[in-house]
């Protein structure tokens, strides 16, 4: 019988707690807008899109549509958010001025794929020959910290966290942290390090789902969600 992974919204709750009072952060399309719902009491984030929007509120829930949908006020991936006081306004240009300024302090993006040296590729899905790199590449190089948010295998129960990339990179060395449904990993000079696994998983059962070699931390604990 398969163990229990953790479910999406899990996994953004535990990179919610990785967010700081006062901190900027820009949310890629899929598990990372999610985030914006688990942000643990007492922490103001400053959100960024890169379509020009600074400061505004968590995605509009399906219940608050009717009230809430503003066709002027989404999210690069086209998500309704709420608006709040003081958010502002701007084009294109001066949003990626932004990002390449390095004033984005956490970007939380979705993986297809990381090897063991913290490569990132996220933008060309494997086999399809199609992709949208969107702002993924500014962030991932600019950025001060990218955690990458995903399930630790693709459908087909293939390893994500692999030695090498096989689909075209988004940026090199630019991991600092991923959250799976089974793991959380850190990235260091030394390789990838397994900081936290899921309850009810064992090192050795995350290493059996992972290519590239982990390093387990002495501290290894389960991941806590609260």
């Amino acid at each position: 019988m398969e163990k229990e992974r953790l479910s999406r919204e899990a996994i953004a709750m535990r990179i919610a707690k990785e967010f700081f009072d006062g901190a900027v952060v820009n949310l890629g399309i899929g598990i990372p807008t999610l985030c914006s719902s688990f942000v643990p009491e007492g922490i103001e984030v400053t959100y960024h899109t890169e379509n020009g929007m600074l400061g505004f509120g968590p995605v509009v829930t399906d219940e608050d549509k009717a009230k809430w949908a503003d066709i002027d006020l989404t999210n690069a991936g086209g998500q309704y958010v709420y608006p709040k006081p003081g958010m502002c306004f701007f084009n294109h240009a001066d949003s990626f001025g932004i990002i390449r300024g390095g004033r984005v302090d956490i970007s939380v993006l979705g993986v297809l794929e990381v090897n063991e040296k913290g490569d990132l590729a996220n933008w060309m899905f494997p086999g399809r020959g199609v992709g949208n790199i969107g702002g993924g590449m500014d962030l991932a190089f600019c950025a001060k910290r990218i955690i990458g948010a995903t399930e630790h295998t693709t459908k087909d129960n293939k390893p994500k966290i692999v030695k090498q990339c096989s689909i075209p990179l988004t940026a090199p060395h630019c991991m600092d942290m991923i959250v799976t449904d089974i793991a959380v990993i850190k990235f260091t000079a030394k390789g990838p390090v397994l900081k936290e696994v899921a309850p009810g998983w064992t090192a050795a059962e995350v290493q059996e789902l992972t290519e590239a070699k982990l390093i387990i931390a002495e501290d290894l604990k389960e991941i806590e969600l609260l």
